[in-house]
């Protein structure tokens, strides 16, 4: 079975641990990028990210934008939506259909 993970600040991530995604608390920048490299190597399959520590963490994030494992997915953290995840999928979108079907600017 393929392993989930969530990195991002705990009051965000802690509700995850119900639907048995493992957790893991991260605040600091290099702690973030450290978090994301050892989820790689353990070889999780889908990396669930909050929207503030992506911001930290973008260069990590972007190594593995184009490989199909790990999926790295930005969602919303507690303190609300900031738009990054959705112009992640958006970008994600136009990169594989070449055309930005979703959003039309």
């Amino acid at each position: 079975m393929h392993k989930v993970g969530i990195v991002g600040d705990k009051d965000t991530i802690l509700g995850f641990l119900a639907l048995g995604i493992d957790i893991f608390p991260a605040y600091e920048p290099d702690e973030i990028k450290k978090t994301i490299q050892s989820l790689v190597e353990k070889e999780y399959a889908i990396i669930y990210i909050t929207e503030r520590a992506s911001l930290l963490a973008k260069e990590t994030i972007s190594r593995y934008k184009d490989f199909q494992l790990p999926a790295i997915i930005v969602i919303p953290g507690i303190e609300g939506n900031l738009g990054i995840g959705m112009n992640e999928v958006r970008e994600s979108a136009k990169r594989a259909i070449g055309a930005d079907i979703l959003f039309k600017e």
